[in-house]
Parts: C-alpha cells; structure tokens; sequence
C-alpha cells in the first residue's frame, strides 16, 4: 500500500492529530442527528445523510436502536449539546417499542404497523444491555429499569452456564429457533458484559466475560493459529460449512472480528486485574495475525471474509474492519507492544482518511468494491454511527476500560 512515515512521538500523542480525531467524531454525530425519527427508534441514512426511504427506511431494528443511545452517552460525556435527547428518544424506544411485554425480552424490528420481527436474539440483547450501561454512566433515569430488566432476561433465557456462552434465538414466546450458536452475538455480549460491569461494580458481569472469552478465543481461535471460527453447533463444535446472511453470519471467517476481539481482550485483561495472562498474548497474536492474512497489500484494507486457507473470500471492504483494526492497534501500543502497531494505527487511518470518509457529505461509506469504488450491496446508504465514531474516541483515552469509562475521566487535549 505504499510507505508509511514511522518514528517519532506516536500520532496519539500529538495534539493535532488528537484535535483532527475529535473533530472527525464531532462530524459523525452531527451527521447521524437527522436520523432521529419522532415516530420512534432512528432512520437508516442515505448517502447523502437523509432518511432512507420505502421499507427499509421504516424498519427500525433493536441493535440500530442501542447502538445511538450508546453512541450519543459517549457524545453526553464529551459534554456535546443535544445528545441526551437522542439518548432519552432511544431509551423510549427500547422500552415502549422493542421490549415485548407479554413475553419478556426485546423484539428485533418494527415499523410504523409494529413488530416486523418478533424473534428473541442474542445479538440484539447483547445491545441492549450495552446501552442500558451507557445511559446509566450519563445519568438517564430509566437506565437502571432497563439494565436490570435486559440482565433478568440475559439469565433466564440466553445464559448457558455449561458452556460459559449464550444461547442464540428464540421465538417471540420462547421455543428455541435451531442449533446454531454464533460468536459475533456472544463477542458483542463480552463488550457489553465489561460496560455492565463498569457501570455497576458486578463481578457476575466480568466473570461471565472472561467465560465467554476462554470459550471463544483461548480455546477455539487458539486451535485455530488464531483465526476465529464464526459458527457452531449447540455442543460449541465448530461448523466450517455455514453460509448465513453476509450481514451478521458469513461464511469463513472475518478478519474485522479478530481485530475486535484483540481489542476486547486488552480491556478485558485490563479490567481483570491482568490476572489472565493469555488475554495479552492472544490480543496481540490475532493482530498480527489477521493483518498479514488480512489485509490487502496491494490495495490497501481488509477483505470482509476469507476461507479458511486463508484465501479472500469476500473482497469487498467494509467500513468496520479498518475501525476495529484502528481500535486495536492503539490499545495494544498503548499496552506496551512495538512499533508495529503504531504503524499499522497510521496506515489503517490514512486508507479510512482516503477512501472511507466521505469529504462532500459527511459520515463514512459503509463498502467499497474490490477497486475500492462506493457500493451499496449489503448495506445501504450510510448506516452506522457506532464503529466510527469509536474508531475516533478510543485513541483519546486510556486503554485501561471502556470508551465511555475513558470520556467519564475528562478528555485531554494538549494545546499546540
């Protein structure tokens, strides 16, 4: 991808680029404030950043729903004007909208008729409890009604103490919806286990953390020279042959994911006391590894899946891998590592600051094409705040917790 500058202070660590991050994440909640919808929940963003329209501009779906009032808890504490309405319009909607009073947990969309779909996910909870977490850090009145009504159902229904895992789907009443078990509901689950445990001090939430990431990665990712299998059967075998929607169940394995849970790791050793010592090996061996098998060295970014020979699979680029790879490379610099990381922190901006922000209408494009073109193929328009804006704000704060648990500590900005 070309030469990179290296030496130096490290770019974190200088105050222009630490006022180009903010002002990179100040851009992205301007940008998404228009998709506050006063019939509930949030619209889908065009290219443009106005309202999707037809179906897919009606459909409100429970992750998008959480991820705002996460994202806009994390917009509060920067002390940002206007984002505890769009925390308080998100927390109306989870409650009054996704939440399923008859049966108990939280449905995955809507529309302005009501439930689209009915159905119970890991995945949606796992958001839901994040943001429950988020909205107590900022003060929302609601927040704890929600976090103990989303932790109730997370017990009950989700948790399979066996395995150290949660259980996938069910139906609107509860039948279970097939074998299948995923990590990306249960790595989502880790994330909001840690701001749960955070915001409230209970052990319960960062032992099961650390469960679900001795499953996953020191067990399965570790068999596997550090590539993480996606998919599983109810016995957490892995299953190499599922082919599911390109959204959420790809098929082979993901690099983004890898570099998320590397990022995950650090805080969750982090936040353990650094008792577990493999979470710091592991952390960095998935780094190293998905970006040598990862990324295109010619082009530049991460391919979306690959096979299990490692072969890309899905070339596109999405916008979310380089965020995670950002992410990571920063904590795990910040945790000791060498100056890879540090170099791979400049080179995966400088292809986000290139090819994924867009400078005419704001936000960043979701997926590029293989010549690193603009598409629209699984996502439209620009549907996401949350990786984004992370991307910008976990440079600007310790790696030692959460985003919000840094932002709650006052940001620095060392004057020029």
């Amino acid at each position: 991808m070309g030469w990179i500058a290296s030496g130096g202070p490290d770019w974190v660590q200088r105050p222009v680029h630490r006022m180009w991050l903010l002002d990179q994440a100040r851009g992205l909640f301007d940008f998404f404030r228009p998709a506050l919808n006063p019939k509930g929940g949030f619209h889908a963003l065009d290219l443009q950043g106005r309202p999707l329209g037809g179906k897919a501009g009606a459909l409100r779906q429970i992750h998008d729903t959480a991820r705002m009032v996460h994202c806009y808890g994390l917009a509060q504490e920067l002390g940002l004007p206007g984002a505890d309405r769009m925390i308080d319009h998100g927390m109306q909607t989870l409650w009054s909208s996704h939440r399923d009073p008859r049966h108990g947990g939280y449905i995955w969309s809507f529309d302005d008729d009501g439930p689209v779909n009915a159905t119970k996910q890991a995945y949606g909870h796992a958001f839901v409890l994040l943001a429950a977490a988020s909205a107590r850090v900022a003060g929302h009145p609601d927040a704890d009604r929600l976090l103990a009504d989303v932790t109730e159902v997370l017990h009950t229904r989700f948790w399979d103490a066996a395995a150290g895992a949660s259980r996938e789907e069910f139906t609107e009443d509860w039948k279970p919806l097939g074998p299948y078990r995923g990590q990306n509901s249960n790595m989502h689950l880790t994330e909001a286990l840690m701001a749960a445990y955070e915001a409230t001090g209970d052990m319960t939430c960062l032992t099961m953390a650390e469960r679900i990431a001795s499953l996953i990665i020191d067990r399965h990712a570790r068999a596997e020279g550090w590539r993480v299998p996606e998919h599983f059967h109810d016995d957490w075998q892995v299953d190499r042959d599922h082919a599911g929607d390109p959204m959420f169940r790809p098929s082979g394995t993901t690099p983004g994911h890898a570099l998320e849970w590397s990022r995950l790791l650090v805080q969750l050793w982090q936040l353990g006391g650094q008792t577990q010592v493999w979470m710091q090996e592991a952390a960095e061996a998935l780094f190293l590894h998905t970006v040598a098998i990862g990324w295109d060295q010619r082009r530049g970014g991460f391919y979306y899946t690959l096979h299990w020979s490692d072969r890309p699979d899905r070339e596109d680029r999405f916008w979310w891998p380089c965020a995670e790879g950002i992410a990571a490379a920063y904590v795990l610099r910040q945790m000791g590592g060498d100056q890879r990381f540090e170099d791979w922190y400049r080179r995966i901006w400088d292809f986000v600051a290139l090819r994924f922000i867009d400078p005419v209408h704001g936000g960043w494009f979701a997926e590029l094409d293989p010549e690193l073109r603009p598409v629209e193929r699984v996502f439209r328009g620009k549907p996401d705040l949350y990786h984004a804006v992370q991307a910008c704000l976990i440079p600007l704060v310790p790696a030692n917790g959460s985003v919000t648990r840094g932002l709650r500590g006052g940001l620095t900005l060392p004057s020029t």
